[in-house]
């Protein structure tokens, strides 16, 4: 058996069509600011990515680039100017941060109405209590690839390799709210039995940073496997997941690149848009 290959881009374009569409009606144009800081190239290269998507929906992109060596209330300055300019819907700084920069204390710097990462403390405290809010942008995307490819949730196992405030933490909640109605198990590098808890799960998520780290044989046959793993080789991204060996037993899974980095893109451009209706409404 050869898993079904669950295209980001395919998806990630829908979600654009959609973004788009709904823009185009406005009577306003949503704004985006950019925040990057240092000279990174995968950080830029991200950025650029982020910036044309929002030009090409038609929001409007507001873009600041800084020297590593801002001071860091220099950089908590900038933050209060965006949050107070009315043009400005979302604020987006990429992580991390380099040198001695508070990233924590950034995050939590930007207005919560602001916050389309959807990583701001009382963001993530809307998710916990099941309440609307701004969420984060990976899980969001994960979410609607499933949703896209008719992968239930409802009444599946799902096991998420990874308890990161970005991805791990934050989708094990989504996906566990009504509507999604999964059982979520989340697993780390202090799991004592990995292989035992993998291979019970309907639906796999890979976010643990490690690369190859789950083989044919940490997966159920027929499971949707989900690789939320970018690890740089010289031979360009591979994920988390050993693509090769998981493919021929899995029932679907998302490939790196191409999988869900597209739409974690794409999952901005729908905060951003929601962002901009809730302020000026």
């Amino acid at each position: 058996m050869t898993a079904q290959i669950l295209d980001g881009k395919l998806v990630a374009s829908a979600v654009k069509e959609e973004v788009a569409a709904v823009v185009s009606q406005l009577d306003y144009v949503p704004g985006l600011a950019t925040v990057l800081v240092g000279d990174d190239p995968a950080s830029h290269s991200y950025v650029r990515g982020k910036r044309r998507d929002a030009e090409q929906v038609g929001i409007r992109s507001f873009h600041h680039e800084l020297p590593a060596t801002i001071p860091q209330d220099e950089l908590e300055a900038l933050i209060d100017g965006l949050n107070a300019n009315d043009e400005v819907d979302g604020i987006l700084v990429q992580l991390p941060l380099p040198g001695e920069l508070d990233s924590e204390a950034i995050v939590e710097r930007i207005d919560p109405s602001k916050d389309v990462d959807g990583l701001h403390p009382f963001n993530l405290g809307l998710l916990v209590l099941g309440k609307k809010g701004l969420r984060p942008c990976t899980p969001s995307g994960i979410l609607r690839i499933l949703d896209h490819y008719g992968i239930e949730t409802a009444g599946a196992r799902v096991v998420i390799v990874g308890r990161s405030f970005l991805v791990g933490r934050p989708l094990a909640l989504m996906l566990s709210e009504r509507g999604a109605d999964a059982t979520v198990t989340v697993t780390h590098s202090r799991t004592e039995d990995l292989h035992g808890e993998t291979t019970d799960a309907d639906i796999l998520v890979a976010a643990a940073g490690a690369r190859g780290l789950i083989t044919a044989e940490h997966v159920k046959p027929g499971a949707a496997v989900i690789d939320v793993g970018i690890n740089r080789t010289d031979d360009g991204l591979v994920g988390d997941v050993d693509f090769d060996s998981v493919v021929e037993s899995a029932g679907a899974i998302t490939p790196v690149p191409g999988g869900v980095g597209p739409m974690t893109r794409a999952m901005l451009l729908v905060n951003t848009l929601s962002a901009a209706k809730a302020r000026r409404s």
